[in-house]
């Protein structure tokens, strides 16, 4: 296992969890209320974009966001061989090198690293699917929980369109301009429709997340974690924890009846269904989604005053 390289950008620091190590970044004032953010699969932390962490920091809010192992700039597992897709989705490969339950357990030692004993917490795609686990395996770390574009675990619901499959499931690229290209092209499939797509700022993302550490054996180390992990419904029926989720009407790639499933199995929990939003977090959205988030925090923090 290695880190993707000594050298950090400015504002980004690690944290040694366990075996590992964590790269972060930290937006507002640390005395502030904090709130973690969760990436998904093959995304950096730059898939929660500065202006996005700024704006939420904006409302009161210690924003810490961070690459989840084998992505970035945190240690990647360089020396476990990747698994065998085909093998991988017909439950013939062996067990992956971690689990979701451990990238949970990055989750809470990064908040130990920052002397934080619980946090408001958001996930995205994957990054949900992490976040629940955090909430069901640590509730006491979780102040409250957004799940967007994401799903419980259980395969009849949340699945993705064979066109959105199709559009992720191809040979690593070999160059940064591919990257790039790549990445535009995959958006146009699983990004939200009724919502201008930024090229630009995917271009500029990508280009970025590919000088940081591009990495195609990680991914599938990580959707290895994801395709091997139980059904959490159940589990997550006995949160306690105030819940927020959001999903996209039009998501090909975590169809919206994940979402639905999500709020179904968590008590108590708010679901906001955003028309013509797909598979991506639209900068028309970003103040929709923070004054969601903000609420949902507000609501927690004057719950957990009274209790």
């Amino acid at each position: 296992m290695t880190a993707s390289n000594t050298g950090l950008p400015d504002g980004v620091d690690r944290a040694r969890v366990g075996d590992v190590e964590i790269a972060f970044q930290t937006f507002g004032d640390p005395s502030a209320t904090p709130v973690l953010l969760i990436m998904g699969l093959a995304t950096q932390m730059l898939g929660w974009p500065d202006e996005f962490c700024e704006l939420l920091a904006s409302r009161g809010h210690y924003v810490i966001r961070y690459d989840n192992r084998d992505v970035g700039l945190s240690t990647h597992f360089h020396d476990v061989e990747p698994p065998d897709l085909m093998a991988l989705f017909t439950g013939d490969a062996p067990a992956p090198p971690y689990t979701l339950s451990d990238m949970a357990g990055d989750a809470a030692g990064l908040l130990d690293h920052l002397g934080l004993d619980s946090a408001h917490v958001v996930g995205a795609s994957m990054g949900g699917m992490i976040a629940q686990a955090l909430a069901i395996e640590h509730p006491e770390r979780v102040r409250s929980l957004t799940s967007i574009m994401s799903t419980t675990g259980d395969r009849a619901v949340g699945a993705a369109t064979q066109e959105a499959m199709g559009a992720l499931m191809l040979p690593p690229v070999q160059t940064r301009e591919q990257a790039q290209d790549r990445i535009v092209s995959a958006f146009r499939v699983i990004g939200s429709p009724g919502y201008p797509l930024d090229e630009a700022a995917l271009r500029e993302r990508a280009g970025m997340a590919y000088d940081r550490g591009y990495d195609p054996a990680g991914v599938s180390r990580q959707l290895a974690a994801i395709v091997t992990t139980a059904d959490r419904t159940e589990r997550l029926r006995g949160l306690k924890v105030p819940t927020l989720v959001i999903h996209g009407a039009d998501d090909p790639l975590v169809q919206v009846s994940g979402g639905r499933a999500t709020a179904e199995a968590v008590p108590g929990s708010e679901l906001d269904v955003i028309e013509g939003m797909g598979h991506d977090l639209p900068r028309d959205l970003w103040p929709r989604i923070v004054d969601r988030i903000t609420a949902l925090v507000e609501r927690a923090e004057t719950a957990g005053a009274r209790a």
